[in-house]
């Protein structure tokens, strides 16, 4: 599975932006994905996760309330929607791959190169 993750840019504190991944290679709608960001001089965090099947979605409690995954297993694609956007939310976001559904970085097996985010204050 390849990924291209799509869709940051700058934005003001307060605002909103939609992250996009999209997906090449067979079995899309069998993986489980996620969004991870990892801001400068800090780890990779996860953010969000949604399973293949039955769609159950997953969020770190930094984010719950103000973003949403989804996907369209028909676009081979994952959308990271992100509503109240905080200073503290810049970071490169990442959207990865893996057959568990997982919130740790370990777990996932594909990676995307990242799209960068910034919220100014």
């Amino acid at each position: 599975v390849q990924l291209q993750a799509s869709g940051g840019g700058l934005v003001q504190a307060g605002g909103s932006l939609r992250l996009s991944c999209a997906a090449s290679g067979r079995n899309f709608s069998r993986y489980n994905m996620g969004w991870f960001r990892q801001a400068p001089g800090k780890e990779r965090e996860f953010v969000a996760a949604i399973s293949w099947s039955v769609g159950s979605t997953y969020y770190a409690d930094s984010v719950k309330g103000r973003f949403t995954i989804s996907r369209d297993n028909a676009k081979n694609s994952v959308y990271l929607r992100m509503n109240s956007l905080k200073p503290e939310d810049t970071a490169v976001y990442y959207c990865a791959a893996s057959l568990v559904i997982a919130t740790t970085h370990t777990s996932y097996a594909y990676w995307g190169q990242g799209t960068k985010v910034t919220v100014s204050s």
